[in-house]
């Protein structure tokens, strides 16, 4: 029997006209590229956090910027640590700077901490572009996939009606099949839709707290920088 029911819905399938056909397998394909994208965000946010939660401890316990730097070195997964390495680069590019300038103190005070600020921010927006990439087509696809399921759905209902002007008669052998296609379109909509804006949903609150990470470490290490190494204005 289920064999039956499974046979004659594919076959219905089959026989459908070719803008159902199009309309089915385009949402098909936008839920597999949903499907993937999920996938590896999932991946990357716990690879994210993962490298995240190390690095943190290694600064903390760390008594030089050099000896992290080091670590940097052999160890960049994190988003944090490709933050600090910016902006120690910054720095060393400032010290320089200042050193050429002023040969006469052994470690001279630096100015243009505006320069490191702008660095980490925009290391920060690095970071948050490549966590957030491919996070909008899943809020297309959340978006769009009813409306491409809601086509399937009229245009189904509209096969019914033709198939009733033709033959007189509203049996139901003459309306199942362009009802049915039009149920499947609306199904189908739904089951891609679904998923992208749960999981949108999802990687949004998640990019949104790795963003209040990054921006709180900058924050950290520009007041390290501040006590340390810039003069007072």
């Amino acid at each position: 029997m289920n064999m039956q029911v499974h046979s004659s819905m594919w076959g219905s399938l089959w026989d459908a006209g070719i803008i159902v056909q199009l309309t089915l397998l385009s949402l098909v394909a936008l839920s597999v590229f949903s499907w993937a994208i999920i996938l590896a965000k999932r991946k990357q946010f716990g690879s994210v956090r993962s490298a995240n939660e190390p690095f943190l401890e290694s600064f903390w316990k760390a008594t030089s910027l050099d000896t992290i730097y080091q670590q940097v070195q052999t160890n960049s997964q994190s988003p944090l640590s490709r933050v600090f390495k910016n902006g120690y680069l910054e720095l060393q590019k400032l010290a320089s700077a200042k050193a050429t300038q002023d040969t006469t103190t052994p470690q001279p005070l630096l100015s243009g901490i505006d320069n490191l600020q702008r660095s980490l921010n925009k290391t920060i927006d690095q970071e948050i572009a490549a966590l957030e990439d491919k996070l909008s087509f899943l809020a297309t696809i959340g978006n769009t996939g009813p409306f491409i399921g809601l086509f399937g759905t009229v245009w189904g209902i509209m096969t019914a009606f033709r198939q009733i002007g033709l033959t007189q008669s509203a049996r139901l052998d003459v309306v199942a099949p362009g009802i049915s296609h039009a149920l499947i379109a609306t199904a189908i909509g739904l089951l891609t839709a679904i998923p992208a804006v749960v999981f949108y949903n999802h990687y949004i609150t998640k990019l949104r707290k790795e963003e209040l990470s990054l921006t709180s470490f900058a924050s950290d290490f520009l007041n390290i920088a501040k006590r340390n190494f810039f003069r007072e204005k």
